[in-house]
């Protein structure tokens, strides 16, 4: 049995596993899903056509499922999907999408600190770290093992590359390729996340082609094809500089400069 405080408002609709933990002042609406040993803190609201995985841990004021503020909204189930092992922290709002259908998602293993904001239709990967206050608008997309610094303000429809990062405070506008470092104001792209991409066991030989690609890209100022052309050509080939070249031909706001 689902371990309920008394004292929080769970729908009886309401699909919690056998081992969840809702603590007190806490409210679960009918359309949401609970998985396995996820507990949330206190004083959590989780509505909407909302699914959280197995071991997932909301912490107090958390809101999660609540309606799109998209003025677009025009009734229908749109929902969220979170997977296994996510944090929310203190604060965090994450918004329904805004068509009938549709989800906001957040992948495995993220953790999202207190007060970010995750906003309709956006697409979030695995083990992405959010810090405290970090916003992404409407229709943003990030992807594996990005690190947003705290107080980042993500423009809608921007991407944001796997293993980048940003530092804090950063306005960003255009979308931020793979495994890059971003930083300043006005923002821009200020080398490759070496420490990231060590952390995270990528060989020194694929670390120092990336370095490369990042030296046409950057400092010899090459456009999208004529950087990949040359890459193509001169750098040996792995799944990480081909995952950057095809950002970087993909992109449709531009990437940060």
């Amino acid at each position: 049995m689902p371990e309920i405080d008394p004292r929080s408002v769970v729908d009886p609709n309401a699909v919690l596993a056998e081992d969840v933990v809702v603590g007190p002042f806490c409210t679960v609406g009918p359309d949401v899903t609970l998985g396995q040993g996820t507990v949330l803190k206190s004083h959590v609201v989780v509505d909407g056509h909302t699914e959280i995985g197995a071991g997932c841990t909301l912490w107090p004021f958390a809101s999660v499922g609540t309606q799109t503020q998209d003025l677009k909204y025009q009734g229908g189930a749109p929902g969220v999907r979170i997977g296994d092992g996510t944090t929310l922290r203190e604060y965090v709002t994450v918004n329904a999408a805004t068509y009938d259908g549709d989800n906001t998602v957040i992948g495995e293993r993220c953790h999202i600190m207190a007060y970010a904001h995750v906003a309709h239709d956006c697409i979030v990967g695995n083990e992405v770290i959010m810090a405290n206050a970090a916003t992404l608008a409407g229709h943003v997309i990030v992807e594996d093992m990005a690190i947003l610094g705290g107080l980042t303000g993500v423009h809608q429809f921007v991407r944001i590359g796997k293993m980048s990062i940003t530092g804090g405070c950063s306005k960003v506008v255009q979308d931020i390729p793979p495994f890059m470092t971003a930083d300043g104001n006005p923002l821009s792209v200020r080398g490759i996340n070496k420490i990231g991409l060590e952390r995270h066991g990528v060989s020194k030989d694929v670390i120092r082609t990336l370095r490369d690609a990042y030296r046409l890209l950057y400092r010899k100022k090459c456009g999208a094809r004529e950087m990949v052309t040359e890459s193509r050509a001169t750098l040996a080939r792995s799944p990480e500089l081909e995952s950057l070249e095809e950002f970087v031909l993909s992109s449709e706001r531009g990437i940060t400069r």
